[in-house]
């Protein structure tokens, strides 16, 4: 989408995943139309890390039980994990190539280029293409996460190696990361909430049929 084609009046947003309707279903709740419950959800959330109600947690709020609980081991996999900063950007990028996801895409590729991840990496990771001459943690990150996304499960091989470079508490955490993303993207691609565009970022690409 080009800026210039944006609905009158409306800030120019990237429609989620590459699906022609853009209609958020489930969009930004005003506060008079909360519960208490959704309220005091919303003002923990603001209150935390986040500093705001954005990306998943506009649909979530519809849940503000589960809003809060998934968003606490958010979280904790985003800002407290024993795995480095760029790792975990680096899968979360690998997550949201892999889910269509362009949310967490444009959120989190800026932020692995400024956690050292390389841009021909990020390149790569967006053309769907396995990135070349990696690190040795980044390469064992993006494996082991590409193998649960497309089989649920890892090889040996790719177990051993993640192993080696983060340890038992690292390779869980890294699994649940995963994990984690999979499901906010998720929530996001269904109820089709839009990504806020990034200047010199572009938004994914849908892989050729």
């Amino acid at each position: 989408m080009n800026p210039k084609d944006k609905p009158a009046g409306q800030p120019f947003a990237v429609p989620q995943g590459f699906s022609p309707q853009a209609q958020d279903r489930l969009p930004p709740m005003a506060r008079a139309d909360m519960t208490p419950a959704q309220q005091a959800a919303a003002d923990a959330l603001v209150a935390g890390p986040r500093k705001a109600v954005f990306g998943p947690f506009i649909a979530l709020l519809r849940s503000p039980e589960l809003m809060s609980r998934l968003g606490k081991v958010g979280e904790y996999l985003r800002f407290d994990s024993v795995l480095d900063a760029r790792i975990r950007e680096l899968v979360m990028c690998v997550v949201a190539r892999a889910v269509g996801n362009q949310f967490e895409w444009l959120m989190h590729a800026p932020l692995a280029l400024q956690a050292g991840v390389a841009a021909p990496t990020l390149a790569s990771v967006a053309a769907g293409k396995h990135p070349r001459g990696l690190p040795a943690d980044e390469l064992a990150a993006l494996e082991l996460a590409q193998e649960v996304l497309q089989h649920h499960g890892a090889s040996d091989g790719s177990y051993a190696e993640a192993l080696a470079l983060f340890g038992e508490q690292g390779v869980v955490e890294l699994v649940s990361l995963v994990g984690y993303f999979v499901t906010v993207c998720w929530v996001m691609n269904v109820a089709r909430t839009p990504a806020p565009g990034v200047p010199g970022l572009s938004a994914l690409a849908a892989f050729p049929p």
